[in-house]
């Protein structure tokens, strides 16, 4: 196990009926951006909850935030925030409007081109106090201090880590599900998927808890899937998967092993240059990512294949490619197209990532193995 430094101060606030704890937990004399994105809030409730609890509070508005935040709204908002003197910001929405209510809260104290902190990793910075309502289980941003922004006009797409944004509390009510369309569902069962997947399959760390740990989560998503694509309104199956989803990256699995994100980095790209929802990259170029860098994540693959798949006979090869086809087999169960070629995606776009990240001179996975080259071949492995 790898020596690491954890510390993770979201309040966790989970269960049916709990948003009407925000009276208490909003500071009474704060100015509230409420944020949230394309109207969903209003036909399920949660706005007339959120109200309603925060009816003695100064709160202000700021809808539209996209699937894959738009950077241009963003700083719609930030200009907003500052001409109110807003001080606290609640985000109330999935993933996308929890990151991107992370780079208001990163810009409002950002001096110069908040684009800067995105494109350069590794800046620390302080940020306006932010809080969330979970809607749409799937990032895990609602427990952890990491956001996705896009720049449409550029093509661009970055992720950014601020110690500053951790949510002051999340609150996770599971029959937010219920009204969900089977779509987000999938997406956001596949991104649960790949973030556990990112911090477990690399090498064999030697971290026995982590590793039971991250296959508990798999396992979950496996066992409930179908039950979260047949029926929305079972309390404890939409419970299981709202927590699955924030345990997989809040940093728990993450400690003292190392990790890969390659999948995510390429996809993330896809998104950008084809406008593909984040689920459906990751679950074309996963396992394009298992099939291509096999070498070196021979040990894990294996483990995965028996521990989570239950394959247990045959060569260690024969494991792998059935973990690897199983991996596959199980996002399609889902609805999901695994394949360039079924979303209309050739040679040119694979050509184009590959440029992008050799300009970057970018490696990714762990330890920087997946050079652009081995990007190249992980795309071409799932035309």
């Amino acid at each position: 196990m790898q020596n690491f430094t954890f510390q993770n101060p979201t309040k966790l606030v989970f269960g049916k009926g709990e948003i009407a704890r925000l009276a208490k937990l909003v500071p009474a004399d704060a100015k509230v951006m409420m944020t949230y994105g394309g109207g969903s809030i209003f036909k399920n409730g949660i706005y007339e909850q959120v109200k309603e609890a925060l009816v003695n509070h100064n709160v202000t508005e700021f809808g539209g935030i996209e699937p894959n935040p738009e950077y241009n709204t963003l700083m719609r908002c930030v200009v907003e925030c500052k001409s109110k003197g807003v001080d606290f910001l609640l985000a109330v929405g999935g993933g996308s409007v929890i990151d991107g209510t992370k780079f208001i809260a990163t810009a409002l104290k950002w001096e110069g081109d908040p684009w800067e902190f995105m494109i350069k990793p590794g800046i620390t910075h302080s940020a306006v106090p932010l809080a969330s309502v979970l809607t749409l289980p799937a990032t895990g941003s609602e427990m952890n201090n990491g956001a996705v922004v896009s720049r449409r006009e550029r093509n661009e797409k970055f992720a950014f880590h601020n110690p500053a944004c951790f949510p002051v509390f999340s609150i996770l009510d599971p029959t937010a599900i219920y009204s969900l369309p089977a779509k987000q569902v999938a997406n956001g069962i596949i991104d649960t998927f790949a973030h556990t997947l990112e911090q477990y399959l690399t090498f064999d760390n030697k971290a026995l808890i982590q590793d039971y740990w991250a296959e508990g989560i798999l396992k979950t998503l496996i066992e409930i899937a179908p039950k979260l694509m047949e029926n929305q309104q079972d309390y404890d199956t939409c419970a299981n998967f709202m927590y699955a989803a924030t345990m997989g990256l809040n940093g728990f699995i993450a400690m003292g092993v190392a990790q890969d994100w390659a999948t995510h980095m390429i996809g993330h790209e896809l998104t950008a240059l084809h406008g593909l929802d984040h689920g459906v990259t990751l679950a074309i170029v996963h396992p394009g990512v298992m099939s291509v860098m096999r070498e070196a994540k021979w040990t894990k693959l294996v483990q995965y294949a028996e521990r989570v798949f239950g394959i247990t006979k045959g060569t260690d090869l024969e494991k792998i490619e059935g973990a690897i086809n199983a991996t596959e087999q199980f996002y399609r169960s889902l609805g999901v197209a695994t394949r360039l070629g079924e979303h209309n995606i050739g040679e040119a776009t694979i050509a184009e990532i590959v440029r992008r990240f050799t300009e970057r001179g970018a490696l990714l996975g762990e330890g920087g193995i997946v050079t652009p080259e081995k990007v190249g071949e992980i795309l071409n492995r799932v035309k």
